[in-house]
C-alpha cells in the first residue's frame, strides 16, 4: 500500500480536524498538539484506523485504563473490516511486548533504559509484526517511553497538550519530539468544540503556559461555585441534577476515594433512573473497572482518571481537599484546568467547611457563588 492517506470518510470530524488528519503522512513520527476540546482523542482514533489500513498491527495507547475504554468504544465505530486497530494501555502493551516480568525501577514504573536495550537487541527480526503506535494524552508519559517507542514501533503518532500534565512522570512537547528524533513532524489542531464559552473562560483562570486559545462561540449556563453542608447535601444535589437531566452524563470528579465511596452509597439509595457508576483503578475487573461511559447517568471518578473524558455536566465534588495547597501551584492549576474542561454544558465546583478554598476565591466574576 502507498504512503498516501487512504480514502476514509470522517463524517464526525469538522473541517479543521479532517485537514489535520489528512496532512499526516502514514510514515514517520509525529506530535499533534491542541487545547482541551479540540478533538485530539477522536483524531487519535481516526489516525489509528488510517494506520491499520497499511496492514501493520496498530495500537492506540493511553496511560489511563478508563480512557482506554473510551477509545475502545470509539474504535468500534470506526474500524474498517480486515484492518483492526486496538486500544490498549501502555502497561498492557509493555507486558505483552516484554513479558509480565518487564524490568521496573524503584518508583514502580518500567525501566525504560533496560527495555530500550531489549528492543534494540531484536530490532528488525520480525519487521511485519512491528506495530504502529498512536498515543493519546501523550504528555502523561515520560521521555524514556518515547525513546523506547522510537525503535520498537514502525511509527509513533502522539496527541498531547502539555498544559494538561497531571502525572509525576510526564513530558513537554519538546521532550517528546526530542525523544522521537529530529525528523519528528509537528502539527496543531485548534478550536474548542466541547466546552461552552462560560466554562472555557473559567478554565482559562487556571491554565499554565501555552498559547491562549480562542473561546468557543457556543454559550451556556454560568458555572457555579457551591458550598455544601456535607456529603448528604452534595449527594442530594447530584441526584437532583440527574433527575432534572435524565439524558445527561454527569461526571462527579473527586480527590478522595472515601468521598467517592460515600457518594456512591448515597446515590445508590436515591432511586436514580440510571444506576450510578464508580471507577476504581484498584479493581481488577467487574463493575468498578469496566464502565459504560456513553450511557446517561452519574459516573464517579478520581481526578487522576478524568483525563480525556467528557460529560454533559461536571461536579468537582471536593474542592476543599485542596484548601491547604498554594493556589498558585502549577500542579493545582493544571488539575483544575483539566477537570473544568471535562464539562460540555454545566459545571459545579463544590466545597465543604467554614471557609471557601483560596483557589476559588478569585472566581466571582467567572462563576455564580452559592
Amino acid at each position: 500500500m502507498t504512503t498516501a492517506n487512504a480514502a476514509v470518510l470522517h463524517p464526525d470530524l469538522i473541517h479543521v480536524q479532517r485537514d489535520c488528519l489528512d496532512a499526516l503522512p502514514l510514515t514517520g513520527h509525529h506530535v499533534v498538539s491542541g487545547p482541551p476540546g479540540s478533538g485530539k482523542s477522536l483524531l487519535a482514533a481516526h489516525r489509528a484506523v488510517h494506520l491499520a489500513l497499511t496492514g501493520r498491527p496498530t495500537l492506540l495507547l493511553s496511560r489511563s485504563n478508563l480512557l482506554r475504554q473510551l477509545l475502545r468504544d470509539t474504535l468500534q465505530g470506526l474500524t474498517v473490516p480486515g484492518a483492526p486497530a486496538e486500544a490498549a494501555t501502555v502497561h498492557g502493551w509493555i507486558q505483552r511486548r516484554f513479558g509480565h516480568d518487564a524490568p521496573r525501577t524503584e518508583d514502580g514504573w518500567f525501566d525504560w533504559t533496560a527495555l530500550t536495550g531489549r528492543a534494540a537487541e531484536t530490532l528488525g527480526r520480525d519487521e511485519a509484526a512491528t506495530p504502529h503506535l498512536v498515543v493519546d494524552e501523550g504528555q502523561d508519559l515520560p521521555p524514556g517511553f518515547y525513546r523506547l517507542a522510537r525503535i520498537a514501533a514502525a511509527s509513533v503518532t502522539v496527541f498531547a497538550d502539555e498544559c494538561q500534565r497531571l502525572t509525576e512522570t510526564n513530558s513537554t512537547l519538546t521532550e517528546i519530539t526530542d525523544a522521537l528524533g529530529r525528523s519528528t513532524g509537528r502539527a496543531e489542531v485548534g478550536g474548542n468544540h466541547r466546552n461552552t464559552r462560560e466554562i472555557a473562560a473559567l478554565a482559562e483562570q487556571f491554565r499554565i503556559g501555552g498559547t491562549r486559545p480562542s473561546l468557543p462561540f457556543r454559550s451556556g449556563p454560568v458555572p457555579i461555585v457551591r458550598h455544601y453542608s456535607g456529603d448528604k447535601d452534595l449527594a442530594a444535589d447530584i441526584a437532583t441534577m440527574a433527575a432534572g437531566q435524565p439524558r445527561h452524563r454527569i461526571g462527579v470528579i473527586v480527590n478522595s476515594l472515601r468521598t467517592a465511596a460515600d457518594l456512591m452509597r448515597r446515590l445508590e439509595r436515591a432511586g436514580l433512573a440510571h444506576e450510578p457508576q464508580l471507577y476504581s483503578s484498584a479493581a481488577s475487573a467487574g463493575r468498578y473497572r469496566d464502565l459504560e461511559l456513553t450511557r446517561p447517568g452519574v459516573v464517579l471518578v478520581h481526578r487522576a482518571s478524568a483525563k480525556g473524558l467528557d460529560f454533559d455536566t461536571v461536579v468537582i465534588a471536593d474542592a476543599d481537599s485542596d484548601s491547604a495547597t498554594d493556589p498558585t501551584a502549577a500542579t493545582l492549576r493544571m488539575a483544575y484546568y483539566v477537570m473544568i474542561t471535562r464539562a460540555r454544558e454545566r459545571l459545579v465546583l463544590g466545597w465543604q467547611g467554614s471557609r471557601m478554598p483560596r483557589h476559588l476565591e478569585g472566581l466571582p466574576g467567572w462563576a455564580h457563588m452559592r
